[in-house]
């Protein structure tokens, strides 16, 4: 709950803009042209936090991360509530996106370290399905308080939400994977004789440990996410993420303007893309009932051949009930890739000494496909239309299909301690020991 209420107030930030800016043009406050360079600052400023996320995450730790990127967060958003022009809202803004880039990326990573691998997909689902409330909240907030009070009372709103988390996750526990990988082996016992006490005082005493593995690796350079073991990994966690991406924001985000074009009225489209949007939650859920039942590559290439499926099918309806049908499973499937692909799957690939610092890469990755959806959308419209608009997100679900395919990993019921003994043993750019990392 405490990483889902920082991803939550992150989500609700990331769909702020579009009411933001709407209603500061109203009232005079600025013109298009730099409303967009305000949403344009945020984006800039998610790629970098996503980038250097990783590094402060493996580090400094899962828990000095993520408390460095909410606090920043948090400053800046206060920040914005009392600026005196659109220039300085704009520079706020793009701190605020060094702290939103850094949060999913460290959620995501966090999570799974906690998570035992039979259980590791649905609570990754379920992640995602309370940070994705944030759309519907920041819509919902919007259209209250802003005709009531301004738009600065939507960026006091999220900092006082960001502020509260940061204080109740000071004293969550850092993760005792990565105190192992640092060599900090007192801490993480304790941290997990801790998890073990709660445990024994409901459930009775444990099993003996199967198996003990030193997993501690001191450092490892970022040009290992390269080396021969790794670079499949990234690679294939990068697709997920632009897939990700291109899907969400070349697809579901322009649903209304399509359904326009078609011949729909605004009010119309809004109704009929209210109906597809619920796939949403729908999609998430159908991940968290059965993404651990089933391995998470048949997860993976089965939401992407959903995409291709309903994305191709898409284009060619005029019925709108048979449209919003086929919209809704679309959205569905959309979905199901992220809470699978974003917050288990990717993560999963990476070992602990370069979990954050993996996903940060893919991420990043990510962002610039979001980054240059908007351009690219509009190219593909006026020269293709809907079909053209499909094509590539047909395309990116191809390439995800080919590359989880023959990557050859599968982390379902893969204890994390397993998938670092061998990637490190098939590594010679990850040291096992310090004395290794010495020489």
């Amino acid at each position: 709950m405490l990483i889902a209420a920082g991803g939550f107030v992150d989500a609700f930030d990331v769909y702020l803009p579009s009411s933001v800016v709407a209603a500061a043009v109203k009232d005079g406050f600025t013109d298009l042209a730099h409303g967009a360079m305000f949403i344009s600052a945020g984006f800039f400023g998610m790629l970098i936090g996503a980038a250097s996320s990783g590094w402060i995450g493996d580090r400094y730790g899962r828990r000095a991360s993520y408390q460095i990127n909410l606090a920043i967060f948090g400053i800046a958003s206060f920040a914005a509530c009392f600026v005196p022009n659109m220039w300085w809202l704009i520079v706020c803004r793009f701190v605020m996106g060094l702290g939103l880039g850094a949060e999913l990326v460290v959620a995501a990573g966090t999570l799974c370290e906690f998570i035992p691998p039979k259980y590791r997909g649905r609570w990754g689902a379920l992640l995602g399905m309370l940070i994705n409330i944030g759309l519907p909240a920041a819509n919902a907030a919007g259209y209250f308080i802003i005709p009531h009070s301004s738009w600065r009372a939507m960026f006091l709103l999220v900092a006082v939400g960001g502020v509260l988390v940061w204080i109740m996750r000071r004293h969550m526990p850092e993760s005792p994977r990565w105190l192992e990988s640092r060599g900090r082996t007192e801490e993480a016992e304790a941290t997990l004789a801790a998890i073990e006490a709660e445990v024994m005082a409901q459930h009775g005493s444990l099993p003996p440990v199967g198996v003990v593995q030193d997993l501690t690796t001191t450092y490892v350079p970022l040009r290992a996410l390269f080396s021969r073991a790794l670079l499949g990994r990234t690679v294939v966690a990068s697709l997920v993420q632009v897939a990700v991406n291109v899907s969400v924001y070349g697809m579901i985000a322009w649903i209304p303007t399509f359904l326009v074009k078609q011949g729909m009225s605004v009010v119309s489209s809004l109704g009929y893309t209210t109906l597809m949007t619920a796939g949403g939650p729908t999609g998430a859920l159908l991940a968290f009932f059965i993404s651990d039942r089933i391995p998470r590559k048949v997860s993976m290439i089965g939401s992407a051949v959903a995409i291709i499926v309903f994305g191709s099918v898409y284009p060619t309806l005029t019925n709108p009930t048979l449209l919003t049908f086929i919209g809704f499973c679309l959205v569905s499937s959309i979905y199901y890739l992220v809470a699978v692909g974003f917050y288990s799957y990717a993560p999963e690939l990476f070992p602990t000494a370069l979990r954050l610092r993996g996903g940060g890469f893919a991420n990043v990755c990510g962002r610039f496909a979001s980054i240059l959806m908007p351009y690219v959308i509009v190219m593909l419209f006026e020269h293709f239309g809907v079909k053209g608009i499909v094509a590539m997100v047909v395309s990116v679900a191809v390439l995800l299909i080919i590359g989880v395919a023959l990557l050859r990993v599968e982390m379902r019921d893969v204890s994390l301690d397993a998938s670092d003994r061998a990637i490190n043993d098939a590594s010679d750019l990850i040291p096992t020991s310090p004395a290794q990392f010495q020489r």
